[in-house]
């Protein structure tokens, strides 16, 4: 996918993206393969690759989701190198953007490429999403919360649920089959205070892939032991 399909595509599902913003998604790629030649921050290396499985993929909460279009609140828990939520807050200037990793070197990839991107309104975070979801400043304060690709259901949504806000919602972006990770975490979301709101397949472009998006809103106010200490919640998922 080259830069013009990629903005053509994203029009049709009502996500308009300017020349600025496609300049910044540019630097993005770029500055994405630079770091990617002294650490692991994607296998994806190739540009075309990058524009579709990372860049359009990201966008995608965008296609089922209008609100994140609006001046929202989001974190996006375990953000690597930055997707979905770099990518959405390119898309969407007014969003108040909140990235966390565990990894340090990570973080300081990101901060590189918010500054270089001149981007505002961005916070990083160097924490373990199981610290992070029990600090006041963090604790059912997001609008949405974010993440791609970093564990099964019932783990993210230990990692994830803490930090929305009742009548927010976590947005899991994952591969296919997540019927089956839905049917494993309805103990998660009943103790966590989360519910199915929707399930969203779709197919990647170029015959790339399936994708699906599982939209969580948060009904119910989460209970202060949630999250377990650090580790715990991938080990014995609830």
């Amino acid at each position: 996918m080259n830069p013009e399909e990629l903005q053509q595509l994203a029009a049709q599902q009502g996500v308009i993206l300017t020349p600025e913003q496609m300049h910044q998604l540019q630097v993005y790629n770029q500055l994405l393969n630079e770091a990617n030649q002294v650490m692991n921050l994607t296998a994806i290396t190739d540009s075309d690759q990058v524009y579709l499985k990372h860049f359009y993929d990201s966008l995608t909460p965008l296609f089922v989701q209008p609100q994140l279009a609006q001046p929202v609140s989001l974190i996006d828990i375990g953000s690597g190198a930055g997707f979905p939520g770099l990518v959405l807050k390119i898309a969407n200037p007014q969003l108040q953007l909140t990235l966390v990793d565990s990894l340090n070197k990570r973080i300081n990839f990101l901060k590189t490429l918010v500054q270089r991107l001149h981007l505002t309104d961005v916070t990083l975070i160097h924490q373990r999403a199981e610290d992070l979801g029990h600090q006041k400043q963090y604790r059912e304060h997001f609008d949405f919360a974010t993440a791609r690709a970093v564990a099964s259901l019932p783990t993210l949504l230990e990692l994830c649920l803490p930090t929305v806000k009742v009548g927010g919602q976590f947005i899991a972006l994952k591969a296919t089959k997540t019927a089956a990770e839905v049917a494993a975490a309805q103990k998660a979301l009943h103790i966590l205070g989360g519910q199915v709101h929707q399930i969203q397949a779709f197919s990647l472009p170029h015959d790339a892939g399936q994708r699906e998006l599982v939209l969580i809103n948060k009904i119910s106010t989460t209970p202060t032991k949630y999250p377990r200490k650090p580790g715990t919640p991938s080990r014995e998922p609830l």
